[in-house]
């Protein structure tokens, strides 16, 4: 054994020349030997062996005042290589730094024996809910969101159950702050904040090889991708290599609300380049520097990276596209909602929610879908995709001809209402509304014009639903339904205030972002948030524990309807057409039940027999962050 330390450990080099292949084979065999004895003789054996190794030193090992350099990496030229070596040992100190399995403070007496973990802690024992008050406390310090979504990043590198807990216990207070708003801004300076990787880059260098580098992600058991190219974050346009902050806060909601295990999950970046000229003249950018690949060399790295997924995960991992630009959106869930599982949050999540909140107002404006008129400021890929789920949830509950219910909304977009004469110049996510009228070109006009029950925006602009154009809403309804759906907060058509002040209280608005409540006339209003969050971690829940193989658009008007049913008579009286986060882990419950029905009704389930109660199933599928007892 002291001859193989010594030909590892002991020359001026980490591998020397003298070191056989069949030595290296039985140094590895000896260490999976080892590894299965019990904990005492491991223990002799390392320090037999290390002393050993010490004992039949090179005195040439011996550098810097006597200081021993068993790796050999103080004596490596600059041409030679320093091979990494270490040996992984669930235990002491490695233990403390593993995240999936440190707990802090909260290591017990005997677990800190049985592990070697005394004098490595302080000597108190916390529980881990005093874990999370102290965190809490901690969090509340700081007054800047970027601070505080910093330190939930740091938590989650250190103790992902923590995080989870926290985050779970404490959602809507966190959700803020992991999420949107805050999150746009660490996209956009995630460069300077960068400290250690979270997911898979996959740029144009990898091109040729991406499925080798599936395989370097320490995780097999990937249930979902949350994948983006960075073209379109949020309302804040194209950053880059720096979008990766969607992914990574995506994939902790699939977890802390959705249930999706954290080991399950894979954030990934593909980087073709960025248009944005400050990112490229930023010395902290971490992505490619160049402009964007685009036509057939991105459609190609595109497809190697699907191939690649369902290659390695095979044909039941979700992948979810997330901030695409509209031109490769459309294109993509389009071409791969054919051969793999795909769900575009943008398009599809989106549409979702919104549907679920527009079904939950019918309680407080009464009629039903197809009794009221849609007027959207926006005409992207969730603009187009909450208006053509409107379409359908109309025709499937009162047969209303899909093409008829069409010609109830009404899409603006950066060049004035969308009507047939502007047809052949339209792309063609957009020709479907192009409805019969003469061309306007302001919003309020258009308002005037064509007599709204319901404005929403998803234009990306903020403050375009100005004062008049909402007073002209509150002049044609007596409840106008008014949805500023644009992240984040500084993006968004209007703010609660404004909604609720400029229609004297009788507005019943939402928003993309959160916003306070608001006192107007002596009553508080609170308004609801049409967050994605609410739809996808329980919709990819779904999917999963039913082994769906696809995504259908009846699964999405699954899901609206299962959220639309958690809103209470309480909620409503408040004017809220959201249920509140507090309950989240169950409205995902729920929505997974019925999306997972759905899949079964359709045939895409591919987990048989059918459970006989879903909820309670999905519930049962749920991560539970708690810590377990260690032996």
């Amino acid at each position: 054994m002291a001859s193989l330390n010594r030909c590892i450990f002991l020359n001026k080099t980490p591998i020397s020349s003298s070191c056989s292949p069949l030595s290296l084979k039985r140094h590895s065999e000896s260490l999976k030997l080892s590894s299965v004895r019990s904990e005492r003789n491991d223990r002799v054996l390392m320090e037999s062996s290390l002393k050993d190794s010490v004992l039949e030193l090179d005195p040439v090992s011996a550098v810097n005042d006597g200081i021993l350099d068993l790796y050999g990496e103080v004596m490596a030229m600059e041409d030679q290589g320093v091979t990494p070596w270490t040996v992984s040992v669930a235990s002491g100190y490695n233990l403390l730094r593993n995240p999936h399995h440190n707990k802090g403070l909260a290591f017990t007496d005997k677990e800190r024996d049985t592990h070697y973990l005394r004098g490595l802690l302080p000597p108190t024992v916390i529980s881990q809910d005093l874990q999370v008050k102290k965190f809490l406390y901690r969090i509340r310090q700081y007054q800047v969101p970027l601070q505080k979504y910093m330190a939930m990043m740091d938590l989650q590198e250190s103790n992902e159950k923590l995080f989870y807990k926290l985050l779970i216990e404490h959602v809507e207070e966190l959700l803020p702050v992991v999420y949107t708003p805050t999150v746009g801004e660490a996209c956009q300076k995630y460069g300077s904040i960068f400290r250690r990787p979270q997911g898979l880059y996959i740029s144009l260098r990898e091109k040729g090889k991406i499925l080798e580098v599936l395989r370097n992600w320490p995780e097999m058991g990937i249930q979902v991708i949350v994948v983006t190219d960075g073209e379109r974050i949020l309302g804040l346009g194209d950053l880059g290599c720096q979008g990766m902050g969607i992914p990574v806060g995506k994939l902790s909601l699939y977890s802390a609300l959705g249930g999706v295990r954290p080991s399950a999950c894979l954030p990934v970046t593909i980087d073709v380049g960025t248009n944005n000229d400050k990112l490229l003249n930023d010395e902290f950018y971490i992505g490619l520097r160049q402009k964007r690949a685009t036509g057939q060399e991105y459609k190609e790295l595109v497809h190697e990276f699907m191939a690649a997924v369902k290659q390695n995960y095979g044909e039941k991992i979700l992948i979810q596209f997330e901030d695409f630009a509209n031109h490769n959106a459309f294109d993509l869930l389009e071409k791969y909602g054919k051969t793999h599982l795909v769900f575009n949050d943008d398009i599809q999540g989106t549409a979702s929610v919104v549907l679920a909140g527009l079904v939950a107002a019918l309680n407080l404006v009464g009629g039903t879908l197809a009794d009221h008129k849609f007027l959207f400021l926006g005409a992207g890929e969730a603009g187009t995709g909450i208006a053509e789920l409107i379409a359908l949830e109309m025709f499937k509950k009162t047969n209303t001809p899909l093409e008829d219910a069409r010609k109830k909304i009404w899409l603006v977009d950066s060049k004035g209402l969308i009507v047939s004469s502007r047809k052949e110049s339209l792309q063609h996510f957009k020709k479907p509304w192009a409805h019969e009228h003469q061309p306007i070109q302001d919003l309020v006009d258009a308002v005037k014009d064509i007599k709204p029950t319901v404005l929403i925006g998803t234009s990306g602009v903020g403050r375009t639903f100005t004062k008049d154009v909402v007073e002209a809403m509150a002049a044609i309804n007596k409840k106008p339904i008014i949805l500023a759906l644009s992240n984040p907060t500084s993006q968004s058509e209007c703010t609660a205030e404004e909604a609720y002040t400029w229609t004297e209280g009788r507005a019943i608005f939402a928003s993309g972002s959160p916003f306070d409540p608001v006192e107007y006339n002596g009553n508080v209003f609170v308004p609801g948030q049409a967050n994605n969050a609410y739809i996808f971690p329980g919709f990819g829940l779904g999917l999963i524990m039913s082994g769906t193989i696809r995504v259908r658009d009846d699964m999405l008007l699954a899901a609206s309807e299962a959220l639309a049913a958690q809103v209470t008579q309480e909620n409503l009286g408040k004017g809220l057409i959201f249920p509140p986060f507090s309950n989240i882990r169950k409205i995902s419950a729920n929505i997974a039940a019925k999306v997972a029905a759905k899949a079964y009704e359709l045939g895409l389930a591919g987990r048989l027999p059918q459970p006989k109660d879903l909820v309670k199933h999905a519930e049962s599928c749920m991560y539970t962050p708690s810590y377990p007892n260690y032996r």
